[in-house]
């Protein structure tokens, strides 16, 4: 690391003391590799040295001509850059409670009496010593969160701009190739583009929505919906891919609820699209919506495809898929983990079963209520 990082540069302890034999002896006591005393004589000296250097904490002698000890530390408090140094007071005076009083009304942490026990005296340097080197270690983290959370911004403005654009041009030139020609090998050509190119829109989408989750910038704009409908107009898209005839939707109950319809549609959406893909050739999906709770509303979905055992534990981790060995093509890996995201962000919950007698069952819980602008990527 370089010199000048935070968590590897010296430690500062401050002593103050008006008797240069003190200062001599609390540094033959103090100093240790990776520490430096700093030594002053007065007050005024202490603050100096405090406008240029930042201190773990701060040894005062209480008598001391001009400005004493308890008048430093009320300087110090009165500081925001400061403020928050522990200090501990030494002196050689009487006992009685009312003088230990004012120092710790002063904000002192500690009060100790000379002669000093030297052991003592070390061990308590050394337990502040180190909550302050964790302190600098914990802003050190929170300033790399800070930066890792202003690059991920970045990087979902470029996904979001750079990447979507020119997929739109793609898209669009593919649907007009048909136009131009009726050969058939422009028509199956340009399908394959399009598809190509939506199955790419998708990963960008799984890739955004992974950034805005991890970053806490997801929110959820909750507004009552028609659960049914919702699940319909996803059966729709799904009929445009020739996928419709596949899907058998059954519903019971008072469907409507509270949710973020674009969330849930696409949660819908991630979950049917994986029983069609990983299910029995042939054999329908079930979507059954339950809305006789008066608290939830409940989605399952099923097919007979199996998922192996050893995969269920993992399914909502990122970058990873349902069947044995993810495929080329197939995706990202993210959509069980944007559910599982988006249906905590309603307070709900999503289980995955998966049994060869019974098939696998996705089952959804969400709240008839759910609050407004919740943050995604905070509710887990």
């Amino acid at each position: 690391m370089p010199e000048d990082d935070p968590v590897t540069a010296p430690i500062h302890i401050l002593v103050v003391d008006d008797i240069a034999q003190n200062l001599v002896a609390a540094e033959a006591v103090l100093a240790r590799p990776g520490i430096v005393i700093l030594k002053a004589n007065s007050g005024a000296q202490a603050l100096e040295l405090l406008l240029t250097h930042e201190v773990a904490l701060a040894l005062i002698d209480v008598q001391m001509p001009q400005m004493d000890g308890f008048e430093l530390a009320e300087l110090i408090r009165g500081s925001e850059r400061t403020r928050s140094i522990p200090l501990i007071f030494l002196t050689a005076a009487s006992r009685e409670p009312s003088y230990s009083f004012r120092g710790y009304e002063a904000g002192a942490v500690d009060f100790l009496y000379k002669p000093i026990d030297v052991k003592a005296l070390q061990s308590k340097v050394a337990v502040l010593v180190q909550l302050y080197q964790q302190k600098r270690e914990l802003s050190a983290q929170l300033d790399e969160l800070k930066h890792a959370l202003h690059l991920n911004e970045l990087f979902t403005a470029v996904l979001g701009h750079d990447l979507r654009t020119p997929l739109s041009v793609v898209m669009n030139g593919a649907m007009l190739l048909p136009m131009m020609s009726d050969h058939p090998k422009v028509i199956v050509t340009a399908q394959r583009i399009e598809s190509s190119a939506k199955r790419m829109a998708r990963m960008v989408d799984q890739l955004l929505d992974l950034a805005r989750i991890r970053s806490g910038t997801m929110e959820l704009r909750s507004s009552t919906h028609d659960y049914l409908a919702l699940a319909r107009a996803i059966v729709e898209e799904c009929e445009t891919a020739g996928q419709a005839p596949l899907v058998e939707v059954r519903s019971v109950g008072d469907l409507h609820g509270q949710c973020d319809a674009g969330l849930l549609s696409q949660v819908m959406s991630n979950l049917l699209n994986n029983a069609i893909t990983h299910g029995e050739a042939g054999a329908p999906v079930q979507l059954a919506l339950d809305g006789r709770d008066a608290e939830r509303i409940e989605l399952r979905i099923a097919n007979r495809g199996v998922i192996p055992p050893a995969l269920l534990p993992t399914l909502f981790e990122p970058f990873q898929q349902a069947g044995e060995k993810r495929r080329t093509g197939q995706g990202l890996g993210l959509g069980l983990y944007t559910v599982n995201m988006f249906v905590k962000a309603h307070g709900g919950t999503v289980e995955i079963s998966s049994t060869a007698a019974q098939g696998t069952l996705a089952t959804v819980r969400i709240p008839r209520q759910c609050q407004v602008c919740v943050q995604a990527g905070l509710a887990t």
